[in-house]
């Protein structure tokens, strides 16, 4: 496993933006495929965007499709999540998680694929 240490959230209005950062302790961060994942009050974790350890594939919730952009420096252990065009509905707490792949190319989509997890940022958008 690798610790996670999210950073970035804050509150913003609608329309605005954010970026979020995850970034890793530990060795072969960039054998870690990544992902941001998202859960609202009273709701359920939700996927948001994924990417592989090469960073060649990535993979977004069709809820955020064309507003946020993930991508990763492997060089700093970090993970970025971009989010603009924001929403009131796009108020969470938000989490990075990380799992080692063997694929250059896979992207994990599931909160059950992932085995390191961090604390969560919350992010907060006013209407």
């Amino acid at each position: 496993q690798v610790q996670l240490v999210e950073s970035g959230g804050g509150l913003v209005q609608a329309g605005g933006s954010l970026r979020l950062s995850c970034t890793a302790s530990g060795r072969a961060f960039s054998m870690y495929a990544m992902g941001w994942f998202r859960q609202a009050p009273g709701k359920e974790r939700e996927f948001v965007a994924a990417i592989s350890w090469s960073g060649r594939s990535t993979y977004y919730a069709d809820s955020v499709k064309g507003r946020f952009t993930i991508s990763r420096d492997n060089a700093k252990n970090t993970v970025y999540l971009q989010m603009n065009s924001l929403k009131p509905e796009d108020t969470a707490v938000y989490y990075c998680a990380a799992n080692i792949v063997l694929h250059a190319r896979v992207v994990l989509t599931e909160a059950g694929e992932y085995d390191s997890w961090g604390q969560g940022t919350q992010v907060t958008v006013s209407s």
